[in-house]
């Protein structure tokens, strides 16, 4: 298993984490299969946001004894009442929660606390202005929540919120179908048919610029809906009209600015393991751009993947990393210190190229590397 460093947080976490949609299944005895499991593949990061107190009684159970094994992204504001999920704003009923929740799991801690599903302006503006926020900031000076955490499926909410300078971590829906989408406050926008229909060219732009942030500011990306509730990986449900693999979307995922883990849905031990196979897989298997390029009425020409086809670079230069880091400065209008800083490091830079036009005939997405590597030698000086 590979760790990563999400965001400014401190803390590594394994690239391969765990969504909870498995643990209420089999009467909750599927939890400590999956946790066992995840034990032994080196996956120390899970989500719990399910607030129904038996499944998170059952989580309680599956971490005696091993709690320090696990980092727990837990959420803030899902409650349970009257025997069903509720997304709440209500302090009192977001404090019972976290109190029960923090009963439940038996800790006194948890490490990342998730403001829950905030997907419109109306919305984030409530939390970030009422109690809620205030609220959370508290049991962060207490030590019951060591980082906040924010959950959207809005790119220009999730903006908003990394900007504010007080969410630590943002949990987002990353997928090649959803980074093709406006910005919405329905999240069923992001998978209706209707959206598909149209030629799509392209990362939407304000999701190129949130991850951008996050990788700037230090904000650390952690990934629900990788598999699009599992859309993705069946031809039939596809909103591309094309299966991917389970490697190619979390590849896809990984490869993106500020991403530190994939929250992969398992429903069994063995979809669990189909998901950490990807630490075992081939560059050939997780290699997401022939998919990408062959999707119907999907155009990515032009925008750099990220996907490494350009390489063997004849000077070494790593494209996908120079291009990256050019990116991330174009997105500021400057050089940020840390994009500097890590330009720097990179064993061969722009300056080297030499035109040689390799890279641009192995590019799947017809992507003016020459071009860019100019800029990138104007911008950071070699």
């Amino acid at each position: 298993m590979e760790y990563r460093g999400l965001g400014k947080t401190g803390l590594m976490v394994s690239e391969i984490g765990m969504g909870c949609e498995g643990f209420a299944e089999d009467e909750c005895r599927n939890t400590k299969r999956l946790f066992d499991e995840a034990q032994l593949q080196g996956i120390n990061y899970f989500d719990l946001y399910a607030s129904d107190p038996r499944v998170r009684a059952s989580v309680g159970e599956a971490l005696k004894g091993r709690r320090e094994k696990f980092i727990i992204q837990s959420h803030v504001c899902s409650v349970w009442k009257d025997g069903q999920y509720k997304r709440s704003r209500d302090i009192g009923e977001v404090k019972e929660g976290v109190e029960e929740m923090m009963a439940l799991l038996g800790t006194d801690y948890i490490d990342v606390g998730m403001i829950h599903y905030v997907d419109s302006m109306k919305d984030w503006k409530e939390v970030a202005e009422g109690p809620v926020l205030s609220y959370v900031k508290e049991l962060k000076e207490k030590g019951a929540i060591r980082h906040i955490g924010l959950s959207s499926h809005n790119p220009d909410v999730a903006l908003e919120a990394v900007k504010s300078g007080d969410i630590e971590v943002l949990m987002f829906s990353v997928n090649p179908c959803y980074d093709l989408q406006p910005a919405s406050e329905d999240v069923e926008e992001l998978w209706a048919e209707k959206n598909y229909e149209k030629h799509l060219v392209n990362m939407e732009p304000k999701r190129q610029e949130l991850y951008e942030t996050c990788q700037r500011l230090g904000v650390g990306i952690t990934v629900m809906k990788a598999f699009g509730g599992g859309d993705l990986l069946d031809e039939k449900l596809s909103p591309a009209g094309k299966a991917l693999t389970v490697n190619q979307c979390i590849h896809y995922a990984l490869t993106r600015p500020a991403v530190a883990t994939v929250l992969a849905g398992a429903h069994s031990v063995e979809q669990l393991r189909a998901s950490v196979a990807y630490e075992d897989a081939s560059e050939e298997e997780r290699d997401y751009a022939p998919a990408l390029s062959s999707f119907p009425n999907i155009s990515w020409e032009g925008h750099c993947m990220y996907c490494s086809h350009c390489a063997p670079c004849p000077k070494k230069i790593d494209v996908a990393s120079v291009t990256k880091f050019l990116n991330l400065a174009k997105a500021q209008g400057t050089v940020p210190e840390t994009v500097r800083e890590h330009y720097e490091v990179l064993p061969h830079h722009a300056g080297e190229c030499i035109r040689c036009g390799a890279c641009e005939t192995r590019c799947p997405f017809g992507v003016p590397v020459i071009d860019n590597m100019e800029e990138a030698k104007a911008l950071f000086g070699k």
